[in-house]
C-alpha cells in the first residue's frame, strides 16, 4: 500500500513577506495549503461564485481584508484575475499584509503585463512527488502512473491520466492560450511526448503536427508557461570540441509523457531506458525546486554524437543514466570524453545495479536509489 508521507516543499515566510507558489494543476498546492494554512483565509478563484465576485469588483479584496490581522492571506489560482494583483500590491505596501499567491499558469499574467509585485514576493515552485515523499515507492509503477499525487495513489491511474489529458491539457490549456486548432494542438502534444528527451527539431515537429514552425514554438512556450514542460539547455563552454547548441524538451511528469506517447515502458526495453532517464530528471528538478533553486541543469553533447545525460552546476556533477542491471566499460565512453574535455568534480552512472562500485577516472556506478539519497543529502552540490 503506497501513501504520501510528507511533502518536501517548505515555506517559512517572514512577517510582511509574500510569495508566489507556481506549479501544474494537481501537483498538490491546494492540499499543502489545507494542511499547513488551515487557519488562514483562502480566496479560491476556482469556485465560480468567488471568481464572479472578485472578477466584477477587484476592490472587494481591499474592502474585506485591509484590517485583517492574520499573517497570510491565500489567493488560489491568481492568474484567473490578474487585476487582483494591484489590490494585493496596495495591501502589502499600505497595510503590511502577507499573501501566498498560487497559480498553475503565468501565461495570462505575462500576456496582460500584470503587476508581479516588483520583487515584493518570493518565487516558489511545487513539482510532482519525489520518491522521498512516498512510502512503498515502486519504480515500475511510477513510469506508468507518473508522480502527480492523485495519479500515483489511484487504483486506476490510466483513467485519471486520460481525464487529465482530455479535460485539462487539450481543453483548458488550449482555451487559455486562445488556440483555435485544437486537433493540431492535440497532435502536437503526442509528438512532443514521443520526442521528449531528444533534441528539439521544430521543422520535423511542425511537419508531423501540420502547423507552422512558429506555431510549434508557441506551443512549447505555452507548455512552459503552464508548468507542463521545460527545456534543458546544452553545455556550450567546451574549449576542445564543437558542441550541439539545440535544447531538449521534457514534460513535467513521466506518466503524462508516457500516456501521451502511448508508451508502456517494460523493463529492458528502450522505452524503459527513456522513461528511467525522465524520472531521474524529475528528481533533479525536485531537488532544484526545494533545495537549490539556482542550480544549473544542462546536458553535454558533441557534434559527433557523444552525449552525457545531465550536468549539474559548473561541471560539479556529470550524470549518465542507464536503465540496465549491469554497466559495462563501453557505457563510459561519453563520460570519458567529457573528462578529457576539462575538469569535472564527480561523474556517476545511475543504473539498476544493486551495489555501488568505483571505476577509474572518478567515475562511480550507483544504484538509482543510492544516488537519490546522496543527492538529497547534499553529497553532490
Amino acid at each position: 500500500m503506497t501513501k504520501i508521507i510528507k511533502r518536501l516543499f517548505q515555506l517559512d515566510l517572514p512577517k510582511k513577506r509574500s510569495a508566489f507558489l507556481w506549479g501544474p494543476r494537481k501537483v498538490g498546492k491546494s492540499y499543502w495549503i489545507a494542511q499547513h494554512l488551515a487557519d488562514h483565509p483562502v480566496v479560491d478563484l476556482l469556485k465560480s461564485d468567488v471568481f464572479s465576485d472578485y472578477a466584477s469588483r477587484p476592490a472587494l479584496l481591499r474592502e474585506r481584508y485591509q484590517d485583517h490581522t492574520s499573517s497570510i492571506i491565500v489567493i488560489d489560482e491568481i492568474q484567473k484575475i490578474p487585476s487582483l494583483l494591484d489590490e494585493v500590491h496596495w495591501l502589502i505596501e499600505n497595510k503590511g499584509l502577507s499573501f501566498l499567491l498560487t497559480g498553475s499558469s503565468a501565461r495570462k499574467l505575462r500576456r496582460g503585463h500584470a503587476n508581479l509585485l516588483a520583487g515584493r514576493a518570493w518565487r516558489k515552485t511545487m513539482v510532482p512527488l519525489s520518491c522521498l515523499e512516498v512510502e512503498g515507492f515502486d519504480l515500475e509503477r511510477i513510469l506508468v502512473s507518473g508522480l502527480l499525487p492523485p495519479h500515483y495513489l489511484s487504483p486506476e491511474p490510466l483513467e485519471d491520466l486520460r481525464a487529465y489529458v482530455a479535460d485539462y491539457l487539450k481543453e483548458e490549456i488550449a482555451a487559455e492560450a486562445l488556440i483555435q486548432n485544437i486537433p493540431s494542438f492535440s497532435e502536437f502534444l503526442r509528438v512532443a511526448a514521443i520526442t521528449s528527451s531528444e533534441l528539439v527539431n521544430y521543422t520535423n515537429i511542425a511537419r508531423e503536427t501540420g502547423v507552422s514552425q512558429k506555431a510549434v514554438r508557441s506551443y512549447f512556450d505555452i507548455l512552459e508557461d503552464t508548468y507542463l514542460g521545460f527545456r534543458i539547455s546544452p553545455w556550450k563552454k567546451s574549449k576542445k570540441r564543437r558542441m550541439i547548441t539545440t535544447e531538449k524538451f521534457y514534460f513535467f511528469d513521466v506518466g503524462v509523457a508516457n500516456y501521451l506517447a502511448r508508451r508502456r515502458p517494460l523493463l529492458g526495453s528502450a522505452e524503459f531506458g527513456k522513461s528511467f532517464e525522465h524520472y531521474l530528471l524529475m528528481e533533479l528538478r525536485a531537488y532544484q525546486a526545494y533545495r537549490n533553486p539556482d542550480l544549473l541543469i544542462s546536458y553535454w553533447r558533441t557534434s559527433s554524437g557523444q552525449e552525457v545525460d545531465f550536468l549539474l552546476g559548473e561541471k560539479d556533477l556529470a550524470i549518465e543514466i542507464k536503465g540496465a542491471e549491469r554497466v559495462h566499460e563501453g557505457d563510459l565512453r561519453s563520460l570519458n570524453a567529457l573528462l578529457d574535455d576539462g575538469p569535472v568534480k564527480k561523474c556517476v552512472v545511475v543504473c539498476l545495479e544493486k551495489v555501488p562500485r568505483q571505476m577509474d577516472r572518478k567515475i562511480e556506478i550507483l544504484p538509482w536509489r543510492v544516488f537519490i539519497d546522496r543527492l538529497w543529502n547534499g553529497d553532490f552540490c
